[in-house]
């Protein structure tokens, strides 16, 4: 069961998702118009590989919260960490391996996505 003072910071982190969603659907829509569909699909796969593994740090980050669950927002936490890197390396070696990639805009709109959130403090208050 999740904590309700984690509520706020989880919706911060699903509100960063979404940004980043967005971003990444204007850079393929972007790149469709300038290279073409295995560009742009390309492109959407990077940006998968960036979002789903910050999607599932953010569902486990956030679980616990509170002086009295401390134990459990540290061992959530490291939980998401660590299951945010496995994934990644996971997509990364699927995508790479099982499709026919343009790598330019694959990593190209991975880094900017990335990116985003480092710049997320420009659209967000909390």
């Amino acid at each position: 069961m999740t904590n309700k003072l984690a509520r706020p910071y989880r919706l911060a982190a699903f509100k960063l998702i979404c940004l980043q969603g967005i971003v990444a659907l204007v850079a393929a829509v972007i790149i469709f118009v300038g290279w073409g569909v295995d560009a742009s699909l390309s492109a959407l796969a990077g940006s998968a590989v960036a979002i789903l593994p910050h999607l599932v740090f953010a569902l486990y980050a956030f679980r616990f919260m509170g002086a009295s669950q401390a134990n459990q927002a540290y061992t959530s936490l490291k939980r998401g960490n660590g299951l945010k890197f496995m994934l990644t390396i996971v997509l990364f070696a699927l995508i790479l391996k099982s499709t026919t990639v343009v790598l330019v805009p694959f990593f190209c709109v991975y880094v900017f996505v990335l990116f985003t959130g480092l710049f997320a403090p420009v659209f967000f208050k909390h």
